[in-house]
């Protein structure tokens, strides 16, 4: 049997690469040297700096439960994968009498597979399990072929070499697991970029609505880009987390690869439409996607330092916004969304932690809290919302106020709803009833939608 693509839903090359990088994005520079002297000399390097926990890959059940009932002896891992990992998969399963994979200097696929198991086995002698085109080197010289993961014209093209005693297609992701993968849903906070616009009064320009919108699109984009790219790097710990490992590339729903070349395109598409805005927005979002990246590859595993983090890349949001329009920046605005979204980036972590505790775990996956630090992240984090009303209250008095509003007393009734809402996310984080994503819930939510309209009225009501 086969192992990337066939017995496991991914492949190990991808996945261990993506470690390495993980551990030290440095070792991209290094990549080409190891693959100038060969494939094989390529895989040994990597699993020479890098481990991978068999218990977490993605597995076909189908072909796992297929071994364990089956009578069949002797059963081969047989797999270009170097021969480290392919023997601790195979101990963690627990299936294969025998593992025969990649070394050194040999990468065993193709012809070299066949001519192997041939040389093991004998002509015609044994059955094989694949998923690609190099495998019919294999199936020409095997008993019967079972075709896994494929292609029904793959299976046809296997049959004239062989019989065909099992087609086992899978199940490629469509367009609603990209959507996923993309995580589209997440363009919810990309509206932030709108507040200026709304904050200068000035959503009823033209000229300023265009430029707003395609700047949205250009953070949506960038976003994406990164959020794949922070997936393909994120695998272990997502694989441990009870609702992350559901993503399409730590179930292994998309392969590795196409995350790879999806996550570069979507980031260059998002540059291509913030040099159209102008040269000010594409820095700003420069800015975002160097500190999405930073975040991505350290900085979230830093206490404390991912959540200021997290409350600076909703801010860049709205300088975004600013820059788009060529509009000054707001102290007050720039203040309040800090305090604000502190919060927030705090009750993620809370909601994050909570799940960790009911579980049974002690530590966070990939971060750099325990259980502990629940309490702490409760009162720094509501501590901080109310500093965020604070200063909405401050500004209502202030010079900037006046000038912006006729009656600017209106705004006031504002301060008793962000209170409210402010003290009820936190009661429902409290009670294990928050989505991880606070924004995502602010937006859907229904009685945040109300305080969400409400807060609009009294706004328009002060112009």
């Amino acid at each position: 049997m086969d192992l990337d693509g066939t017995l496991l839903k991914s492949d190990v090359l991808y996945e261990s690469v993506l470690a390495l990088l993980s551990k030290n994005p440095l070792y991209l520079f290094l990549l080409p040297f190891w693959l100038w002297r060969g494939k094989a000399a390529l895989k040994h390097e990597i699993a020479s700096r890098v481990e991978l926990d068999a218990a977490t890959l993605p597995y076909d059940e189908r072909l796992v439960d297929m071994l364990r009932t089956t009578p069949t002896r002797p059963r081969v891992l047989c797999t270009a994968t170097n021969g480290k990992y392919a023997t601790a998969i195979a101990e963690h399963l627990g299936v294969f009498d025998l593992v025969l994979a990649s070394d050194e200097s040999r990468n065993l696929s193709g012809r070299r597979k066949a001519d192997l198991l041939v040389e093991r086995f004998g002509e015609k002698a044994f059955d094989y399990a694949g998923n690609e085109e190099c495998d019919l080197k294999v199936w020409e010289r095997s008993r019967a072929a079972w075709v896994v993961n494929a292609s029904g014209s793959l299976a046809e093209r296997a049959s004239r070499v062989s019989r065909l005693d099992q087609h086992l297609p899978g199940s490629r992701g469509g367009m609603k697991t990209w959507v996923k993968a993309l995580r589209i849903h997440q363009w919810l906070k990309n509206l932030l970029v709108f507040v200026p616009l709304l904050a200068s009064h000035r959503f009823l320009e033209a000229g300023a609505i265009v430029p707003t919108l395609v700047a949205f699109l250009a953070f949506g984009l960038c976003a994406s880009g990164v959020y794949v790219l922070n997936d393909l790097l994120d695998l272990p710990s997502d694989r441990a987390h009870p609702r992350k490992r559901k993503r399409p590339f730590a179930a292994g729903s998309l392969p590795l690869i196409h995350g790879l070349a999806a996550a570069p395109l979507l980031t260059l598409a998002g540059f291509a439409l913030a040099l159209w805005v102008g040269w000010e927005f594409a820095l700003v979002l420069l800015g975002y996607y160097a500190m999405t990246l930073a975040y991505s590859l350290r900085l979230k595993r830093v206490v404390m330092v991912d959540v200021v983090l997290l409350a600076g890349l909703y801010t860049i949001r709205i300088i975004g916004g600013a820059a788009a329009l060529s509009t000054a920046l707001s102290f007050w605005l720039l203040a309040f969304s800090m305090f604000l979204f502190l919060s927030l980036a705090m009750l993620k972590r809370y909601t994050e932690l909570a799940i960790m505790l009911a579980s049974g775990q002690e530590k966070a996956s990939g971060r750099g809290y325990v259980v502990e630090d629940l309490p702490l992240i409760q009162s720094l984090g509501a501590a901080s919302g109310y500093c965020a009303v604070l200063v909405f209250a401050l500004y209502i008095n202030s010079p900037e106020s006046m000038e912006l509003y006729r009656r600017p007393q209106i705004l006031w009734l504002i301060c008793p709803m962000l209170l409210y809402w402010i003290s009820r996310v936190w009661v429902k984080a409290h009670r294990g009833l928050m989505d991880d994503d606070p924004v995502v819930f602010a937006v859907t939510d229904r009685m945040s939608q109300v305080v969400i309209a409400l807060c609009g009225l009294m706004i328009l009501g002060a112009i």
